[in-house]
């Protein structure tokens, strides 16, 4: 199995241990971008599932980004300012790179596209992400507790979602 494929499985899977592996490998950081870029892909064209048409799975998809580059700056900013722990010491590199393969259950959401499935799928994926995401920032910002975690990852991704649908409302169709 490639590394590649071990470390999106480990994601998949909430495996600390493949968050702290990629974390440690400088050369992980084109992986964890093509993670993300995959993830946003994938929501793009699931997106369709909700009735929409097929010229904005683009514009989805640039969505999808923004809020992952919303999520992971916000995640950053109050994981290593606003709420460090007692042992972060964390650079970017390290937090973007866990961040980016927390993106992986969002490959999932290319499933939405299936009759009827769009929102249970964009539901679990969604969750799925927030999950990967505490334990990637857990092991990034070396946390001695998982509460700390998913307190700057909520906060995050709040803000990334609402940021999502101010965006999001620029880029809809106007209702007649």
């Amino acid at each position: 199995m490639s590394i590649y494929l071990r470390r999106l499985v480990g994601a998949f899977a909430l495996d600390p241990g493949s968050f702290e592996e990629v974390e440690a490998d400088e050369g992980a950081t084109l992986q964890a971008g093509a993670t993300v870029l995959l993830s946003s892909a994938a929501a793009g064209i699931g997106a369709q599932g909700f009735g929409g048409q097929l010229w904005a799975v683009v514009p989805l998809t640039i969505v999808t980004l923004i809020a992952w580059a919303a999520w992971a700056l916000l995640t950053f900013e109050v994981g290593t300012r606003l709420l460090p722990g007692a042992r972060t010491h964390s650079d970017a590199g390290e937090l973007l790179r866990t961040i980016g393969f927390a993106a992986a259950p969002g490959l999932l959401m290319v499933l939405g596209v299936l009759p009827g499935m769009a929102v249970p799928i964009f539901v679990m994926a969604s969750l799925w992400m927030l999950a990967a995401m505490i334990v990637a920032v857990r092991q990034a910002l070396d946390y001695d507790t998982t509460v700390h975690a998913v307190a700057v990852c909520v906060f995050g991704w709040g803000l990334a979602v609402s940021i999502v649908v101010i965006v999001g409302s620029f880029l809809a169709a106007p209702v007649e």
